[in-house]
């Protein structure tokens, strides 16, 4: 069996004030989901979530997947340091995969 990678990825809302953490195999795909709100009622969609402004790739997907609950049991301040140590603009990354 082949095990593929991962990304962890942060999404933001215009304002930078809701964070979404996620994992996925297919980022592009994934980013683009959250930005035409494929799932109307997701946190993503519900909080305009649709800048990526952080991802992590890991060589297998169980890492990524760890790493995710990782950061989603963090404060929201080393969320934002983590963010700001690679993108302080807080820019949408989206353009740059």
């Amino acid at each position: 069996m082949t095990i593929y990678g991962g990304f962890v990825y942060i999404m933001s809302n215009f304002t930078n004030t809701a964070v979404y953490i996620g994992v996925t195999s297919d980022l592009i795909n994934r980013v683009s989901e959250h930005k035409s709100k494929k799932y109307p009622n997701s946190f993503t969609s519900k909080y305009n979530c649709y800048k990526l402004v952080y991802y992590e790739f890991y060589p297998r997907i169980e890492e990524a997947i760890s790493r995710e609950k990782q950061l989603k049991n963090w404060e929201r301040t080393w969320k934002d340091t983590l963010i700001n140590k690679t993108n302080p603009d807080w820019e949408d990354l989206s353009n740059t995969l």
